[in-house]
């Protein structure tokens, strides 16, 4: 299993952090990790949505997944696999935790982001390594590129 969080403070509330994690769409500006997004369906605080999937340093195709995040409003966001009937192939080869976790602090919002991808043994000898090298940056451009789009649109 690899287990990446990155932390940084942002100068927005929790609820406007939170607002542009659930709108996969936006965030995919800044995650490089969602590739083409193909459907989103929100209903009150979980969102469903479809993209191909693009795992740093892991060659292949991207394969398309189905990811459902749910939010407790003003404090965090989750994010798995959505349940079955979807993501039946992803479900065998690796399984998926992430969550975005936010604390008003001076200054705006301590946003604490963790992602965690595991492999089948089949694929874990050469996937995790990949992963363990290339996911940190990642995510940590990740959270940088939503500071960034957060905090300049609030000048």
């Amino acid at each position: 299993m690899t287990r990446v969080t990155v932390e940084q403070i942002v100068q927005c509330t929790p609820d406007e952090f939170l607002a542009l994690v659930m709108d996969a769409e936006r965030y995919a500006l800044v995650d490089d990790k969602l590739g083409r997004i193909d459907w989103v369906r929100r209903s009150g605080d979980v969102t469903d949505f479809q993209f191909r999937s693009r795992l740093p340093g892991i060659p292949g195709p991207a394969p398309k997944v189905v990811s459902r995040m749910r939010l407790t409003p003003g404090v965090r966001v989750d994010v798995r696999y959505a349940p079955l009937p979807h993501n039946r192939f992803v479900r065998r080869v690796s399984t998926f935790a992430a969550s975005f976790v936010c604390e008003p602090v001076a200054g705006g919002t301590r946003v604490v982001r963790t992602i965690e991808i595991g492999f089948a043994p089949v694929l874990r000898w050469l996937a995790e390594p990949l992963l363990r090298r290339a996911l940190p940056a990642d995510v940590e451009r990740e959270v940088l590129g939503a500071k960034n789009l957060l905090e300049r649109g609030s000048h």
